[in-house]
């Protein structure tokens, strides 16, 4: 049964919520065209380093609660468990360049659409000649093993916001914030535990837990930790807590000496009444106390709202090139043909792919996918797409970057985008081949997954061996895809006996993963889609 959820609309939750903060603090602006927050004063940051965090929504008050002075410049925000759009993290980088800082630190949690996605910003703002660093927060000390995505990025994160922004307030520059920032995140150490599991507005909980269990290492979008126990007191969780983060025999462990000074954290993953939470923070020793106006941080005096402006332009992109690309012609109709069966299939597995996606984590695929084909499908409303295989694919990663979200998002436009390369001089099938082995190359170089990591690249690599095959002289175009296509099935049926070794899966016990993955049973879908309307 789908969790009961007080909002207007489960797409436009995300901007109904920061919507929302921005009105009740006249210290916070929305950049138009984005989901993005920023300080009012922005002006008053000339000279000074900025900083920029964000993720996905559903974690408030983070990160928008915490912007202000001494804390963060500004905020990204995503959909729901869904990382923002490189789209809207270069916008917010462009808007804090454009106020006269100095250079801008990119505080991210260790998630891979997060990595991704601020990632790519970074890149291409400072091929626009902006100072950008980027450190990379994974603080989770729930796996006794370090998994090869390394420690996920937890509430950890929000000290390291307090930290980086008093150094910023102060005056530091860019390179030594990041240096110190680094430092302290390396004696980070934070543990989560459930007493129930969560649910993304729209959709089913992420997992059971009986009446007298908790759920011990918890992750933050509903990932499964790392082993169940029973019911006890808050004392006997605590320390059941506290012994587990500081076990040397811990590959994660928080590495406290006798008689050092600790800062201590209690944070809410959201279900908590503040009666339990003030039982569980009497064990708390202290807090940081550098000034800062951060709503979510406590102190903050009440200002009166009224006729404060609550937005800003967004910088203009830079100028694109005009595409002198052919349209409307046959081919682009093949395209449109092509597309328009892509859309109908993503959004007819929507329900299928949640469910698969919900074993490993937030159960969000189908969701993320049926972003992609909605915001598709506006796109051709808009005219035929271009005749160019080259163009073509450069547009689709634009708008999947843009208006997919998650990690999902960001690799298919990283396929894209390199895909897109190979097809710019040739469109013969051994250019496609090369297109194919491309885009493969991009989402391995940056998504870190290779195959047999239980993902989406199986699928593709899979498909991709077959294309080969066109790279001999006489190939056969629809004989080769169809082996393509059916290997890419097979590929995403044979992910249910892999242990996931990349993305949110790889947290979760393989014992728990008996679906195949879900971005793979996508690919696999993607491409059949193609073939048939190649075929017909």
């Amino acid at each position: 049964m789908t969790s009961k959820k007080l909002v207007n609309s489960v797409a436009g939750c995300a901007d109904d919520a920061l919507a929302g903060l921005v009105a009740c603090n006249p210290n916070l602006q929305l950049l138009q065209g984005h989901r993005v927050a920023l300080r009012s004063d922005l002006d008053s940051l000339k000279g000074r380093v900025a900083l920029l965090s964000g993720g996905g929504s559903g974690h408030e008050p983070a990160h928008a609660g915490f912007i202000g002075k001494g804390m963060l410049t500004g905020v990204i925000a995503g959909a729901v468990f869904t990382s923002p759009a490189v789209g809207s993290i270069l916008a917010a980088i462009r808007a804090v360049a454009q106020a006269g800082t100095v250079g801008t630190l990119l505080i991210v949690k260790n998630y891979t659409g997060d990595r991704l996605n601020f990632g790519l910003a970074r890149e291409q703002a400072r091929a626009e000649g902006i100072p950008v660093e980027m450190v990379v927060i994974g603080d989770d000390s729930a796996f006794t093993v370090l998994k090869k995505a390394g420690r996920r990025g937890l509430c950890g994160t929000v000290l390291i916001h307090k930290v980086a922004g008093a150094l910023a307030e102060a005056g530091v520059g860019l390179e030594e914030i990041a240096k110190q920032v680094n430092v302290v995140a390396k004696a980070m150490g934070t543990l989560g535990v459930s007493l129930s599991s969560c649910s993304v507005p729209g959709s089913k909980p992420t997992f059971e837990l009986s009446a007298d269990e908790v759920e011990l290492g918890l992750g933050i979008h509903g990932e499964a930790g790392v082993r169940r126990i029973k019911m006890a007191t808050a004392d006997e969780i605590v320390k059941l807590m506290l012994d587990h983060m500081t076990n040397t025999t811990n590959a994660s462990h928080v590495p406290v000496q006798p008689g050092s000074s600790v800062v201590m954290m209690v944070n809410n993953l959201g279900g908590l009444s503040f009666l339990e939470l003030g039982i569980i923070a009497d064990a708390t020793v202290r807090s940081l106390d550098a000034e800062t106006t951060a709503a979510a941080w406590p102190n903050v005096a009440a200002v009166s709202i009224t006729g404060r402006k609550r937005s800003r332009v967004a910088p203009a992109e830079p100028q694109e090139a005009p595409d002198s690309t052919a349209a409307g012609g046959s081919a682009s109709k093949r395209m449109a043909l092509v597309l328009e069966r892509v859309c109908s299939t993503l959004l007819g597995l929507e329900e299928h792919l949640n469910a698969l996606d919900r074993a490993a984590g937030d159960g969000d695929c189908g969701t993320t996918h049926s972003r992609a084909a909605r915001a598709i499908q506006e796109w051709l409303k808009e005219g035929p797409p271009p005749a160019s295989p080259a163009q073509l694919l450069s547009k689709l990663s634009v708008l999947l970057l843009e208006k997919m979200g998650g990690s999902s998002g960001a690799l298919y436009g990283l396929f894209l985008t390199a895909a897109a390369q190979p097809l710019k001089a040739k469109t013969s099938l051994p250019a496609w081949s090369a297109a194919m082995d491309a885009g493969l190359e991009a989402m391995q170089k940056y998504g870190k997954a290779a195959p047999g990591d239980r993902t989406m690249l199986d699928s593709l690599w899979a498909a991709g061996q077959e294309l080969q095959a066109w790279k001999s002289p006489g190939a056969d175009l629809l004989q080769v895809l169809t082996k393509a296509v059916k290997s890419a099935e097979a590929a995403a049926e044979a992910t249910k006996n892999m242990e996931a070794g990349a993305g949110r899966a790889s947290y979760i016990s393989s014992a728990r993963l008996e679906q195949p993955d879900p971005g793979a049973v996508a690919a696999a879908a993607i491409l059949r889609a193609i073939l048939e309307v190649l075929q017909s």
